[in-house]
């Protein structure tokens, strides 16, 4: 039987990734976190430009699924270094930009999962939940390093230890979302914002995820070193000479992701 824990449609330059087990809100199996990867993968293989993310029905991920995590299922460092860390990971070093829809209660690694995108978009009912510590575990997939960096010390802690509800306005405050938006006007605005990226100069997008990424543990030196690595590469891209050529002609430019 096919597995459609995942669904994938691609939507001209836009990838579109659904996490799809609604009647356990989209809670994650190790089979569809591994699917889940794969199909970041695959966005790129088929030539996609951004990858949109969210999840089916009332929830984007409310983590992973208790059912694999009972006592004496294994070690869960294994599961995480086999199945959870590989999917974040893999967003970490995409080529090409995410794009992700929080729809509603983001708990546990799905918190992780939404907070992995570059634009990370929720509706005003929403949350996020790092409920780790509310069952004797601690965070993983990501969480830690995405909070933290994102919000500070003070609110990875707060969210850690307590174990609450981050409303999506708070988030918001807090540093974690780029924008909060009404439910009805979610999706259109999250693939608004997915075929804006599509539409820019892909290598260069690419480039500044990982220049991002690096600065945000790395020292100015590293920085400034990565920085002209990047932008000889950049330099070298038909989208940059399109990108000057459209500036001297005063018109718009056509980029081709190349």
């Amino acid at each position: 039987m096919a597995d459609n824990s995942i669904l994938y449609t691609l939507d001209g330059q836009v990838a579109l990734i659904r996490l799809n087990r609604p009647n356990e809100l989209n809670a994650l199996t190790m089979a569809m976190l591994d699917l889940l990867a794969a199909t970041f993968q695959r966005a790129v293989d088929d030539g996609a430009r951004a990858v949109l993310l969210t999840g089916e029905g009332r929830a984007f991920c409310s983590g992973a699924s208790l059912k694999a995590m009972e006592p004496g299922g294994g070690d869960p460092g294994d599961r995480l270094r086999n199945h959870y860390n590989p999917v974040q990971q893999t967003m970490a070093d995409l080529p090409i930009p995410i794009v992700t829809a929080i729809n509603g209660p983001a708990a546990g690694a799905g918190a992780a999962i939404a907070l992995g995108g570059d634009i990370v978009l929720a509706a005003t009912h929403s949350y996020l939940l790092l409920a780790f510590a509310n069952i004797g575990l601690v965070p993983d997939a990501g969480a830690t390093w995405l909070v933290a960096k994102a919000a500070g010390r003070a609110k990875v802690l707060e969210m850690a230890l307590l174990g609450e509800k981050l409303p999506a306005h708070d988030a918001k405050e807090a540093g974690l979302v780029t924008h909060v938006v009404d439910e009805s006007a979610l999706f259109e605005t999250a693939m608004g914002y997915a075929r804006r990226l599509a539409a820019k100069p892909t290598v260069a997008l690419g480039l500044i995820r990982k220049q991002v990424k690096a600065a945000l543990s790395g020292t100015l030196e590293e920085t400034l070193a990565l920085e002209a690595e990047h932008q000889s590469v950049a330099a070298r891209s038909q989208d940059f000479q399109e990108g000057v050529a459209a500036f001297l002609q005063k018109r718009k430019p056509e980029f081709k992701g190349k």
